[in-house]
This record gives structure tokens, C-alpha cells and sequence, in this order.
């Protein structure tokens, strides 16, 4: 969902929003979580000619003839008999076979980890839940209090190995990214960061980080017998924090998480020279996940809310609002605001945007069910608040990171709107997939907007592979561009429009077919450029070429993120002159959130998310005004 979103190390060919194709249908199988990972199958290394191929094939509509021309020189002497593609692609095989996945580690690493830009806006993507009436700070605990119960019954089923195995297509996915988010953080370092996941230590953390009015606290969240604490219990327990932390003058040390990494990987070494310090962090970063009791922000209409509960769960609004209560590096953050916003943030290295959903469909519906029962009164310890010593340094840090936090929010363009005219129903009327139905009205509406094609990156899910993550679906083809172009063409007919979408519709399913099968050509080119670079004392031409910056400079990244919840994710554009497009298709409607860069003045995002509206109404209105032809 960058950030999902730039989110990624675009010069490296990495970019990746979060979300699956379509929808996972879930089974209720109470398997062993091993035994059904070792039963998946390895992802594959595609054959290189079919790679090479392809490739030119998804050139064509966003580079120039002559460009081209030269790429295909390029890619005829790369695929040589005997030449350096072929070394490389043995060498990729020749991983395959030796590790569980060629790509997972590489992909870790070089997406996020080496990525030195901060989380916020560029990586961790955030999803706003429906707007909660509170009538007052009451409401806000017992929500509070219901959802930390909602997520250790999630929790419940990963430590007992009974999560649904999801399935798509058929084929059952890989479970793995389910036991990644919980109990785990990301650690800055100067030059890379790592990830750090407490649930398989002996003895995983039995609490969650709970931040009100930037001051962190611990909560436990399990009895000494092991039985979660109860909504009643968790509520008390919530009181306690709040009333214990009404000062709103403390130093918002969260706010360091959100600086540039090498930044914050310099001033992290020196917040835990001290003890005490080292001691809070390491409790925080250890901790189930966190949970942000937000502070409510100014009134807002119905309409400016949606946008604004976006922002409000990508970077907290600023300095002197939400951002410093905050961890940034904790993969899992729940928001809930006094005011009714509520939502989470996500750090992305660990997984994708589907679990995470999945996450909050348990969640919700868990909340709907769940009462506030009175319990026995056992008295509980205190959570205990952790404490930080601020030196003048730390001090100078925080003024430094709330400053780069500031820019980035003036520079973030956000548009969350509800299309409400169709949902998933009309595109299903005419036998196509309301994933591609949208996609194709992208593509539309980027074109009478800038009047060229350009690079589009959506998710596909690997997840049919043991530990796979995401490869890309280029929605760019030559044939959505001979559709862009004849639609608003008053020489062409209804009819030949018509074949035209038809065309372009089943050019984007058969590449996403393909994607999700491990044989698309962004991870494998990926593999060959780090073989490369592994191997070889110079790059291929072909990873140096013109075309290869333009095929990874994603003006458009995308992202399907479908819930049963009526939510929407949200995450920033992967290059300063692009789009971050993410939505979730419900039955009769879709919320979309469109994401751009204020300092960047060819985009605006509010435009291009009417152009998108303006798009699907006109592609419904052609499929209507045109007699059903056999095509």
C-alpha cells in the first residue's frame, strides 16, 4: 500500500506496494505451520529469453522507437549463446537450488533495508478504518481496549499454528509474512538496517508499547498463567496510562524514527550509549506491537476527514501534532485518535499489505461481538512508563528530525475519496475483474491528464511460493495504450472502443496470471543485476541502459489492497514526479486514496483522483451505449 512508497531504491529496480491481485478466498485448516511451508512450492527463475522478450513487450508504450531499437541490440547480444546473461541466469538457477528462495533475501534487503530514505511517506504505508464516534475519551479506551483484545485473539492463532491457510486460484499461499509482523521491529544502522523478530525467543514478549502524549509505557497484556488480560482488564489498565501521562510538554523522542536512516541509525548509537534509554527501546522494540492514543485534531467536514485521517496515519499531521507519538520502526501501530481517527501504520520490510488486512478484518469483527465484561477485580501492576535521558545531543536530533518531519508533510499531496457510483458489481456485469476494470480506467485517466503513457507498477502476490513476496504487474501494454489513445478519438467508433478495452482487459489478466506464477520480468531482471554485481567486475550495458532507468522510474505505483472492512490503505509515490494509488473495491462502491508530491509541479492529487472518477464513469458508459458484440 510504499511506501507501498520514493518508497524504494528505484536505480535498483525496486518498488512495492503492497496488496494482492485479487481477493484470497480463505480455508479453515488447522494445519502445522511447517508442515504446510515445506509443502509449498520453490519460487522459479523464468527462462531468459522469455524474460529478454517480454521485456522489450513492456518497453514499447513508454520508451521511444530509437531508444528501443538500441535496447533490442542490447538484449540480442545479453542473450548470446554462451554470453553474460546466460552465466548469469546459471548462476541465479544454480541459488535457487541451493535456498528456500532466490529472491526473499535479496529483496529485504534491497528494498528496504539498504533503502536509506525515512519510513515515513517513502515506506510504511498506513490504513484508515471507519470514522468512530466518540463522545468522549471514555469511548476512545473501550475501542482501545476492544482492539488490543481483538489482535492478541489474532495472536492466538499464530502461536497455536490455527491461522486460515489462505488460498488463490486454488493454490494454497505461503503463511509466512503472518509470523513476521507480531513482536518484531526494525534497528537503523548508519549504512543498513535489520529486522529483529522477539516471537522466537524463548521467552517472546508477553506486553505491548502503549504512547499518549509522546511518553511510552508497558503494558502487559497477559495474566502469570498465560490468559490474555480481558477488554475490562486492558481498559483499567488504559485509565492508568492516560492519567499518568496528561503533560503535553515532553520531548516527542518518537520523532527520531522518522529521520532519514543514516541519520537516524547515527543518532540511535548515541540515544542508547545510556542506559535507561537503551533500556526503553529495547522494551518498545520488543514489544507485541504499539498502540497510538492520539490527540484530536482540528474539526473537518465529512469529505476533507477521509483525506485527513491519511495523512494522520502516514505521519501524524507534524510536530506539534500526532508525529512524535509514534515508533516508526515498530512493524505493527495502531492509532486511535480521541477525536474518532483511527487506523495503523506499518513498517514494510517484514510483509506485505494482505496480512495486515487480513489482521484487521479478524479485528473488527472481533470488536463487533465483543462485549465489555466485568471481571473479578485482581488488582494489576501499574504500566510502567519508560523513561529517556535527553542530552543536549538527543535534544538537537529531535529538532532536527522534527524539522525534516515538517517538510515532508507540507510535501506530502493526499487525496482519500469514496467512488461511489460502482463498485466491484458493475465490472463483475461485464465479466471482468474489477481489479483490472480499475487498472485499465487508471491508465485512462493518466493519459488525458499528461497525454503519454507511463511506467505503472501494481503488486502481484508471490505468495503461492515459500516466503514469496511481491513481483510486478506492469499495467502499461501496448494494448491499454491503443486503448487510451482511440478512447476520446471522436474518429473511432463505439465498437472498435469496445474491442479495443476488451483487448487491454485480457492483456492485463494474462500479465497478472503470469506474475503471480513467478514468470513476470521486474524480480527476475532484479536477480540477473545482483548476480551481476555479485559476479562480475563490470554491469551488463542492458542495466545501464536508458530504458531500464525509464522502465523503473514508476510515475504511477499502484496497489489492490481489498478488505471485507470498508478501509483503505494509503502510501506515498516511489519517484518525486509520481503517483501512489492504492483502493479497495466493496461490493457498490471503491476508496481509493491517491498520493503525490507537493513540491513537484506536474502532479496533483485531488486531479488525477477526478480523472480516475471521470474515467470509470466514461468506461461504464461506453460498455452501456455499446450493443454487446461478439469480440
Amino acid at each position: 500500500m510504499l511506501g507501498i512508497l520514493a518508497r524504494t531504491m528505484v536505480k535498483a529496480g525496486m518498488v512495492k506496494p503492497s496488496g494482492l491481485v485479487k481477493p484470497v478466498s480463505v480455508t479453515r485448516i488447522a494445519g502445522r505451520y511447517l508442515a504446510h511451508q515445506e509443502g509449498l512450492p520453490k519460487l522459479p527463475v523464468p527462462p531468459l529469453q522469455q524474460t529478454c522478450e517480454r521485456y522489450l513487450a513492456a518497453l514499447t508504450p513508454i520508451v521511444d522507437p530509437e531508444e528501443l531499437n538500441h535496447t533490442w541490440q542490447l538484449l540480442e547480444e545479453f542473450q548470446k549463446p554462451g554470453g553474460v546473461g546466460e552465466r548469469l541466469q546459471k548462476g541465479l538457477e544454480q541459488r535457487a537450488k541451493k535456498m528456500e528462495n532466490w529472491l526473499s533475501d535479496w529483496w529485504l534487503q534491497t528494498a528496504y533495508l539498504d533503502y536509506r530514505m525515512p519510513v515515513v511517506v517513502y515506506s510504511s504505508p498506513g490504513v484508515v478504518l471507519p470514522r468512530m464516534e466518540f463522545s468522549d475519551r471514555q469511548g476512545q479506551m473501550r475501542y482501545a481496549a476492544k482492539l488490543i483484545a481483538g489482535v492478541l485473539d489474532f495472536k492466538s492463532m499464530i502461536d497455536n499454528e490455527t491461522l486460515p491457510v489462505e488460498y488463490l486460484g486454488g493454490k494454497s499461499l505461503c503463511m509466512n509474512q503472518y509470523y513476521q509482523v507480531l513482536s518484531s521491529c526494525r534497528i537503523p544502522g548508519t549504512k543498513r538496517d535489520n529486522v529483529v523478530n522477539y516471537a522466537l525467543d524463548k521467552r517472546p514478549p508477553t506486553h505491548i508499547t502503549v504512547v499518549h502524549n509522546f511518553q511510552f509505557f508497558v503494558l502487559d497484556v497477559y495474566n502469570s498463567d498465560g490468559t490474555p488480560l480481558t477488554v475490562d482488564q486492558i481498559y483499567i489498565q488504559l485509565e492508568k496510562i492516560w492519567s499518568s501521562s496528561l503533560q503535553t510538554n515532553k520531548e516527542p523522542i518518537g520523532i527520531l524514527t522518522s529521520n532519514h536512516r543514516n541519520s537516524w541509525g547515527k543518532a540511535y548509537n548515541n540515544l542508547i550509549k545510556d542506559k535507561t534509554n537503551k533500556e526503553s527501546v529495547r522494551a518498545i522494540q520488543k514489544s507485541i506491537f504499539t498502540v497510538c492514543l492520539d490527540a484530536p485534531l482540528p474539526c473537518a467536514s465529512d469529505d476533507m476527514y477521509r483525506t485527513r485521517a491519511g495523512v494522520q496515519m502516514l505521519h501524524g499531521g507534524g510536530s506539534r501534532w500526532n508525529s512524535g507519538n509514534r515508533w516508526f520502526d515498530k512493524t505493527l501501530q495502531f492509532i486511535i485518535g480521541e477525536d474518532g481517527t483511527c487506523g495503523l501504520i506499518y513498517e514494510h520490510a517484514p510483509a506485505e499489505g494482505p496480512p495486515i488486512v487480513s489482521l484487521i478484518d479478524h479485528v473488527v469483527q472481533y470488536m463487533k461481538s465483543s462485549e465489555m465484561v466485568r471481571t473479578p477485580m485482581v488488582p494489576l501492576r501499574m504500566p510502567q512508563k519508560l523513561r529517556f535521558n535527553i542530552t543536549p545531543e538527543i535534544k538537537k536530533d529531535i529538532e532536527e528530525a522534527k524539522q525534516n518531519m515538517n517538510i515532508m508533510v507540507h510535501d506530502l499531496d493526499m487525496k482519500v475519496s469514496v467512488f461511489s457510483h460502482f463498485g466491484k458489481d458493475f465490472p463483475k456485469s461485464q465479466k471482468m475483474s474489477p481489479d483490472v476494470f480499475i487498472q485499465v480506467a487508471l491508465q485512462l485517466a493518466y493519459y488525458r491528464f499528461y497525454k503519454c503513457c507511463c511506467p505503472t507498477y501494481e503488486s502481484a502476490s508471490l505468495r503461492m511460493f515459500r516466503l514469496g513476496r511481491t513481483d510486478t504487474i506492469r499495467s502499461t501494454s501496448i494494448d491499454s495504450a491503443k486503448f487510451v489513445k482511440a478512447m476520446d478519438d471522436p474518429a473511432k467508433h463505439n465498437t472498435e472502443k469496445v474491442a479495443l478495452l476488451d483487448k487491454a482487459v485480457k492483456a492485463h489478466r494474462a500479465y497478472t496470471d503470469m506474475a503471480i506464477r513467478g514468470q513476470a520480468i521486474d524480480r527476475h531482471m532484479l536477480g540477473l543485476k545482483l548476480q551481476a554485481i555479485e559476479d562480475l567486475a563490470a554491469l551488463p550495458e542492458i542495466f545501464m541502459d536508458t530504458s531500464y532507468a525509464v522502465a523503473l522510474h514508476f510515475n504511477l505505483s499502484t496497489s489492490q489492497v481489498p478488505a471485507k472492512t470498508d478501509c483503505v490503505m494509503c502510501f506515498g509515490p516511489v519517484v518525486p514526479d509520481g503517483y501512489g494509488v492504492c483502493y479497495n473495491p466493496m461490493d457498490a462502491h471503491i476508496n481509493f486514496s491517491v498520493s503525490a508530491f507537493n513540491s513537484c509541479q506536474d502532479t496533483n492529487a485531488a486531479r488525477l483522483a477526478q480523472a480516475l472518477e471521470d474515467a470509470l464513469l466514461d468506461m461504464k458508459t461506453l460498455l452501456e451505449q455499446t450493443p454487446k458484440a461478439k469480440l
